[in-house]
């Protein structure tokens, strides 16, 4: 900015502390649906979350010294800016230690009215630091927001949701309204300097920070490349870079548009530069997570460990949460990862590496259990696809805890699941796979019922466990439709065999062996 644009040192540098901050409302959005390695997006997101109040108090202090040139006024900004970030730092742990004892309680705060109350909190929390310590506000909402996040609280949730939806709202009027502030004919007068200004600071000032920062992080070249592609600014740049101009502007100093308008136009450059590059440049240097192919299964009683046999033959990963020594040891020695603890806590599920869970397995014997565990695998951590076992449906109609596009009865609809468990434990269970080979308009071409209408009803010959279409295996769900030529691997009774296959193949199936 200095020798591209001919601006003077004190502007300059102030520029370059509006720049320092990378928007977490900008990054947050852009990871989202990337799935990058844990630690990466870690260090990202954290990035954006506490540069936030260290550039605002950085830009707050370089004006300071740019209004009054002097080594007093150096060293008393200096002193002011470590008074403003640990003073927030250490109100903003005490709040949020507090105000989580707080969410803890029903008693303390009425049901219905946590969102208001803590959104009152950090308003209060934020003007008081700021009375007390000029600039600390910032700093101190910011921690308790993470001592809050990171700490079990009665309402964490809804809270969270509540949050995101109150941030894009005031998010965009922000924006909106800043941008409106901003001529275009300032942006145009910076000309093809301000570009190749914009062009240096994503091309060599990132990635020379970047390298500089996390030297001993032991982090890889392509994780240090991509930290050094990914940096969009955002509201914080925009808010303190508006304040910034206005106050050289009543101070006589000039200038003060032309800043706002460069910084503007990073603003914009960084988003749209982030967001085209992210998903091509993380695909190209290997940053992003596998494909999520594993299945999670909440329970291992028979019919789960036979189903992850069969995932296992098609080399699908299987990771059990099951507190039951008996049947743990079953799923260990069958090779499979077995996961103890709460299946419903946060740290529990983290265990199980959720990000690269594609389907989700309830399957204990309590189906509303099987549910909570389903849904907040789905709602909570972004699993694709939901499974519940369920023991009360009888081929009627999809019960209201899973009738969702994401979640879907397991099997062919309801089983008695502790009839085979006795079943499987005493050796009566045979698995055999089977082909389906009726025409697809033919009466058999929809979903074949275990359920018949029918003495089969309530004797359980049979149970579909998975489905093989090409080359592709996967648990079966009660919304599937067959198609000739699907392989469905069963489990039978193994003293009513002969009846069972009988029954199939009146439905369309005959057995591989013929």
């Amino acid at each position: 900015a200095r020798f591209v644009l001919d601006w003077n040192w004190n502007l300059a540098f102030l520029f370059g502390s509006l720049v320092v901050v990378t928007g977490p409302t900008v990054v947050g959005p852009l990871l989202r649906d990337i799935r990058l390695q844990p630690r990466l997006r870690t260090i990202l997101e954290a990035e954006g979350v506490f540069i936030d109040p260290i550039g605002a108090v950085l830009a707050a202090v370089v004006l300071q010294i740019v209004a009054a040139p002097m080594v007093d006024t150096l060293v008393a900004e200096i002193q002011i800016a470590a008074a403003s970030l640990g003073f927030g730092f250490a109100a903003g742990v005490v709040a949020g230690l507090l105000l989580t004892v707080v969410l803890r309680h029903r008693f303390l705060v009425a049901s219905g009215y946590e969102h208001i109350f803590t959104l009152s909190a950090v308003v209060l929390l934020f003007e008081s630091c700021g009375q007390l310590v000029a600039e600390s506000g910032l700093m101190a909402v910011t921690v308790a927001g993470v001592v809050v996040g990171n700490l079990e609280i009665r309402v964490g949730d809804e809270l969270r949701e509540f949050k995101d939806r109150l941030t894009v709202m005031l998010i965009g009027l922000l924006f909106v309204l800043l941008a409106a502030d901003v001529p275009l004919d300032d942006v145009r007068s910076l000309g093809w300097e301000g570009l190749i200004v914009v062009a240096t600071l994503i091309t060599v000032a990132r990635p020379m920070s970047v390298w500089f920062s996390t030297r001993g992080l032991h982090l890889t070249s392509s994780e240090q490349m991509f930290m050094g592609a990914i940096a969009p600014r955002g509201i914080v740049a925009a808010a303190v870079a508006s304040i910034t101009a206005a106050t050289l502007e009543s101070q006589g100093i000039e200038g003060g548009q032309e800043l706002k308008a460069l910084v503007f136009l990073v603003i914009a450059s960084t988003v749209i530069v982030s967001g085209v590059a992210a998903r091509p440049v993380s695909a190209m240097l290997s940053v992003r997570l596998p494909r999520r192919d594993h299945v999670a299964i909440l329970g291992a009683p028979g019919l789960a460990l036979a189903l992850a046999a069969q995932l296992r033959k098609a080399e699908i990963p299987v990771t059990f949460f099951e507190s039951d020594p008996k049947r743990s040891r079953a799923a260990e020695e069958a090779g499979h990862v077995v996961v103890f603890g709460d299946p419903l806590e946060e740290r529990t599920m983290l265990r199980a590496r959720p990000e690269l869970v594609g389907i989700a397995v309830g399957l204990t014997f309590n189906e509303h259990l099987n549910t909570l565990f389903v849904r907040q695998a789905v709602d909570g951590f972004s699993v694709p696809r939901g499974l519940v076992a369920t023991e009360s449906l009888f081929g009627e109609q999809t019960p209201s805890l899973v009738s969702n596009e994401s979640t879907d009865v397991l099997f062919d609809g309801s089983h008695d699941h502790e009839r085979w468990d006795v079943r499987y434990r005493h050796g009566q269970v045979t698995v055999e796979q089977f082909i389906y080979q009726a025409e697809e308009n033919s009466t058999h071409g929809g979903l074949p019922r275990v359920v018949e209408e029918n003495e089969n009803q309530s004797r359980e010959l049979y149970v579909i466990l998975s489905v093989k279409r090409g080359g592709l295996v996967f648990p079966m769900q009660q919304g599937h439709k067959f198609r000739p030529g699907d392989v469905a691997t069963m489990a039978l009774h193994t003293a009513e065999r002969q009846e069972s296959t009988s029954v199939l193949r009146s439905q369309g199936w005959v057995t591989t062996e013929g």
